[in-house]
């Protein structure tokens, strides 16, 4: 046999690992750096496609979306330098969400690593705290190795990114051709029976117990288990900051969730509850309002808390009763429980329930100009609407008064990064194409990442985008009042016209002044496809929902 008939190219070996992996999109800018790997999609264009986006971030940001809707790594290639320095908002996005990614950066070739070459940069130090693992492939050899490592890690505990770099020089070497790589699978470890039973035990003791349920790693297992598992003990279940598509905000033991200004009446809760199960979340800094709704170390009511890496737990809060599990094993044993003390626990959840209602109730924040428009959404959208939103003070009207009812209908960065909004929509309306697909940003997020206007309309995808603009970075603002009252600094924007400005990437564009003519906007965006974007003057005077300036 012909012995250069065995062989393959190095960059056609690791695109061949990614489609075994089923990997089916890349999210990057091209760049010199890895051109034979370029070169290789070329003629693997029907198995993986590569999504050419405007900006390194942004690719990021897509990868990350693509990585919680599919529970599957995302994947984002990028080259050296500038391409990963701008990709790191995305990276921190991913590690700080706990979302599987792997992004491969270009490098400089090997014989000229330590010169400071060209856009080198040591990625080991520069990614130190922002991924699982960082790794150079510098013998081609490896590279099933190296890619079947990468998706074990980034999907294994608590899911987040991986980091390989690809000496340029290395891509065009030729190798053996290897065998079929086994594809890697998420491992599922159950909880002891021991610290179950402690937990059993709990709930049957406990007057004002709760369900905490956050994080990245959830399957459609794992969520329609919590849903059983909380109706079945009657038990309240409240999710972290931004993980409202956990459970169907119309299921009648959701009570709301913790995050960026805590309602008082969830607040409260807190203070009340004696047995906190947490599910999934780290209890951060958003999450517990700064560390103050519950004490530190050691809380003052009882924590059970579940997580699938070890060494989160105790981290910041010492736990009464640990539990080392990935989430779905966890929801699925305690679903199969026979129910403890539900009698108990009914009235409380009706009652934390209607505060609930309350709370998301338009006549909550009577004359309030945009709370009708996220109500009317909830209306007239199909439950498996995805919507996806950066960061900014417009996030508290949609996160109060939308309600999420599927799975991955909520694609939003716990990392509080500005800009994901439109990237996470295009990840949203590839992975997805048959789900009707949603960006919400305000003016400041939208202009951080409104070049991915162009990778929306190149690709053909179906999104609607909505600028809510207030001409200012509305959060600080907010923060500026409350610490220096009346002394406004670095906050003013001046923008262009939006629906002009998305017009010119081809896509459809109005402007909205009222709920009629939104209403009017939407259902015409949503009858045509397409890339629409409809603008929406926001009243500079208001803060957050009922909170004005004055």
């Amino acid at each position: 046999m012909n012995e250069t008939a065995t062989k393959i190219r190095a960059a056609d070996h690791l695109v061949d690992q990614l489609i075994a992996q089923g990997s089916s999109h890349i999210f990057g800018v091209p760049g010199e750096s890895y051109l034979p790997v370029l070169d290789a999609l070329y003629d693997r264009s029907d198995s993986i496609h590569f999504v050419t986006c405007r900006q390194e971030g942004g690719a990021a940001m897509a990868a990350d979306a693509h990585g919680k809707l599919t529970g599957r790594p995302g994947i984002c290639m990028v080259t050296r330098g500038p391409g990963a320095t701008n990709a790191s908002a995305g990276i921190h996005v991913a590690y700080q969400d706990s979302t599987p990614m792997i992004v491969f950066i270009g490098q400089v070739a090997r014989n000229m690593r330590e010169r400071e070459a060209f856009q080198e940069i040591d990625f080991r130090r520069m990614f130190g705290q922002m991924a699982k693992w960082i790794a150079e492939i510098d013998d081609a050899s490896r590279i099933q190795e190296f890619v079947s490592r990468a998706y074990r890690i980034a999907l294994s505990g608590r899911p987040g990114p991986v980091i390989l770099s690809l000496p340029e020089d290395m891509l065009y070497d030729m190798v053996q051709a290897p065998t079929a790589p086994r594809r890697v699978e998420t491992a599922r470890f159950g909880p002891s029976k021991s610290t179950m039973g402690e937990l059993k035990a709990q709930i049957a003791q406990a007057n004002h117990p709760l369900i905490m349920a956050g994080g990245g790693g959830w399957t459609s297992a794992g969520i329609a288990a919590l849903s059983e598992f909380s109706s079945k003990q009657s038990l309240p279940v409240a999710v972290s900051l931004r993980c409202q598509s956990l459970i169907n905000s119309n299921h009648a033991n959701y009570i709301g969730h913790y995050g960026v200004g805590t309602p008082a009446y969830l607040q409260d809760v807190m203070a009340k509850t004696d047995l906190l199960i947490a599910i999934g979340p780290r209890l951060g800094e958003m999450t517990t309002n700064g560390y103050t709704l519950l004490d530190s170390p050691v809380p003052q009511h009882k924590l059970a808390h579940v997580f699938p890496q070890a060494e989160e737990i105790g981290r910041v809060y010492e736990p009464e009763i640990s539990i080392v599990s990935d989430l779905e094993s966890f929801c699925v044993e305690a679903a199969e429980w026979s129910p403890i003390a539900p009698e108990k626990f009914g009235r409380l959840v009706a009652e934390l329930r209607s505060q609930y209602e309350e709370f998301s109730r338009l006549t909550s924040v009577p004359d309030d100009p945009l709370a009708p428009y996220f109500a009317h959404m909830t209306e007239v959208l199909p439950e498996d609407a995805i919507l996806c939103n950066g960061a900014g003070n417009y996030a508290g009207w949609l996160h109060r008064f939308y309600r999420y009812r599927a799975k991955g209908s909520q694609l939003a960065p716990t990392s509080g990064s500005m800009g994901y909004g439109l990237p996470a929509a295009v990840a949203a309306a590839i992975t997805e194409p048959e789900r009707e697909v949603f960006a919400i940003a305000g003016d400041g997020c939208f202009m951080m990442t409104c070049q991915e206007l162009a990778t929306a309309v190149q690709h053909n995808l179906r999104l609607t985008i909505l600028v809510i603009d207030n001409g200012r970075y509305g959060t600080i603002r907010a923060h500026q009042e409350r610490e220096y009252p009346g002394r406004k600094s670095g906050t003013d924007l001046t923008n262009p016209d939006f629906c002009a400005f998305a017009k010119s990437f081809g896509a459809n564009a109005e402007k909205a002044c009222n709920l009629d003519e939104f209403a009017g906007a939407l259902a015409k965006a949503r009858s045509r496809g397409g890339v629409n974007l409809i603008e929406i003057p926001m009243d500079r005077s208001y803060l957050s929902p009922g909170k004005k300036l004055d």
